[in-house]
Order: structure tokens, then sequence, then C-alpha cells
């Protein structure tokens, strides 16, 4: 009983997370940034990325979540914990079924509120995460979606051109929200002013945050369970390095070294980890 209300905790902050469009999580990466004076810029990022939607906690939600489960029973004098009676029991469950076709009711809206925030994807079927991996590599940037399972995939994504717009990584077609990894936005003056919220494992990125406590929780219930953690659904967290090189002015960065001297002009450099408090973020000047 205690393993299923961590369950239904736990599932229930990752609906919330999901719904709020904290949909993405780095693994494992390497990331680059280019911003010259001449206007060019180009963004790599080659490494894992998870998607909250189609891991096994997503799965877990969908999957005998609505099993009937008595309620604590408290002596109301000692106010202590006390095994219930039959008909205390049979009490709870008549009350558990009366509520089922609501219940239903909420699971099927749900589920086409989650389908169509994924673009029409559906994360119930098992075809979702390949479906969603043809998609990005029809995007322009995506050379390589390779799909490792539990919503993780491991992808080599590059584009370069001319920084005539804002810019954000990822995104995906159809989708109408999600968290940005980085997102490089151009100020009046010549200035673009660069943010890594997706690469901040703790204070920068809410899926880190709530998404980490998740997973813990939900590695608790499998133990409540007397199963392997190997039950419990696997949460990557960042591990990379993101760097921005350039040949305009830095104004500002909140990197440990500051600018250090390249062929290619200046480099600004984060070592990305679990530690990670701060979120990257630089501001440049192209006068």
């Amino acid at each position: 009983m205690y393993a299923t209300k961590i369950r239904a905790a736990a599932l229930a902050g990752a609906s919330a997370l999901m719904l709020s469009g904290c949909l993405f999580t780095p693994g494992a990466f390497t990331s680059e940034l280019q911003l010259m004076k001449d206007g060019t810029f180009a963004y790599s990022y080659d490494g894992e990325i998870q998607m909250l939607a189609l891991s096994k906690l997503a799965e877990m939600g969908a999957d005998g979540s609505d099993a009937f489960e008595p309620s604590t029973c408290w002596d109301e004098e000692s106010f202590d914990e006390r095994e219930c009676t039959a008909a205390e029991i049979a009490g709870q469950k008549a009350e558990w079924e009366a509520g089922a076709a609501e219940r239903a009711a909420k699971r099927a809206k749900d589920a086409e509120e989650m389908k169509a925030f994924l673009g029409g994807i559906d994360p119930s079927n098992p075809e979702a995460a390949w479906e969603l991996a043809a998609n990005l590599q029809r995007q322009r940037g995506w050379d390589k979606v390779d799909y490792l399972g539990d919503g993780l995939f491991d992808v080599d994504f590059r584009i370069a051109g001319q920084l005539s717009h804002d810019f954000v990584f990822p995104t995906v077609e159809k989708l109408p929200m999600g968290n940005a990894f980085v997102s490089v936005v151009l100020r009046d003056g010549a200035q673009v002013r660069i943010d890594a919220p997706g690469f901040a494992a703790q204070g920068g990125n809410p899926m880190q945050v709530m998404g980490g406590g998740m997973a813990g929780l939900m590695q608790l219930a499998a133990k409540e369970n007397g199963k392997a953690d190997g039950d419990a659904p696997r949460m990557v967290t960042p591990d990379g390095t993101f760097t921005i090189v350039t040949d305009g002015r830095i104004l500002a960065n909140n990197t440990d070294e500051g600018p250090q001297a390249s062929a290619r002009g200046q480099v600004l450099a984060w070592t990305i980890s679990q530690r990670n408090e701060q979120a990257p973020t630089a501001l440049i000047a192209f006068d």
C-alpha cells in the first residue's frame, strides 16, 4: 500500500511535468555554439536526449495504475495505524468501484490530451519512439536519431547558417512547446543573449529536479514491492560540455574560467554535470 501511494505520487508528478512542457532532458553529450561577426552561426549537439513521455515512468502510468488498494485505517484514540476490518475494506472497495467510470473517463481524457500535446504521437503505442525518431530525421539538422529504449535517444544534430532570427534547441515538428536546452536571442544594438537552461541539473531545468525525484520515488516503490532496481524507470542526468566560440565582444558570462583565446576567436566553456546549479549564460556584442 505504501509503495502504491509512492507510485501514484510519482506518476501524478510525471503527468504534470509533461503537460507543463518539460519533455526533454540531456544525458551524456557534447554541444557547441559558434557565433561570428559576419552573422554566421553553427550549433551542434552530439549525445543523449531523453523524452519523459516515452520513458518507463510514463509506461507505468498506463499499466495497472487503477488496481484497488485499501487505504490506511487509524485508531480513533491513539491515532496509530491499525489493521482495517473486513467491513471497512469492503466499504472502501465499494467506493472505489463507484468511481470506476469517472476514473476511466479521466484516463481517456488525459491520454487524448497527451497525444495532442505530442503532435499526434500516442505514447502508449510501442512504436511511438520509432515514429518520433523518423519524424526528427525529416527535420533539418537531425543527422542521426537512434532509439536506445526507455525514452532515450542517441542523436547527432548539426545546423549552420545566418543568425537572422532567434534560435532554440531542441524543437520538434508539431509539438506546441518544450523545454529548451539552448536559446539564442537577438537583441537591439547588435547583441546576442545565450541561455542554456536545459544544461542545469538543479536550478535551471525543472525536469531534472522533478524527474530525478520521481525516479527516486519509483525506485523506492519497486523495492517496497520486492522488485529489482531495474524495474524502476531510468532517468538520465546531464553529463557533458557546452562551448561557445565567438569573435564578438563578450559582455557577460558565468563560466568558471572566463573567455579563453583560440584560433577562431574566444571560447567560453562549461562542464555540465548533476552538480550544476546555474544554467550557462552569456551576452555577446558584435559592434
